[in-house]
């Protein structure tokens, strides 16, 4: 991990959790609770300021995946939850499958 991203100032640069009270759109997170990359905890810290600032946002957690999901089931239903959360927080476009969307907070 000391050499994943370089220096502890590059590491810092480039964790999003540091810099929450910067976003601005909808954000929806998707954690595999193995992850030893990015630690679970930091994406319910990151939903739970986005929740608390009024942004929309939403939090998928999988048990059993690590950073790169694995298991095709997660995969496809990350894809389909992706396109949802475009097209609702969007609003450009349609989903032409009937998926059922997940609660977005803030949102719905």
């Amino acid at each position: 991990m000391d050499n994943l991203v370089g220096s502890e100032g590059a590491y810092y640069e480039r964790s999003p959790i540091n810099f929450v009270n910067k976003f601005t759109c909808p954000v929806i997170l998707f954690q595999g609770l193995d992850d030893k990359v990015v630690p679970p905890d930091q994406a319910r810290k990151i939903y739970k300021a986005l929740k608390e600032s009024g942004l929309p946002v939403a939090l998928v957690e999988y048990e059993g995946e690590q950073h790169g999901f694995r298991k095709a089931e997660n995969i496809k239903f990350t894809l389909e939850q992706q396109m949802v959360f475009f097209a609702r927080t969007v609003g450009k476009f349609e989903v032409a499958d009937d998926i059922t969307p997940i609660k977005i907070e803030n949102f719905d």
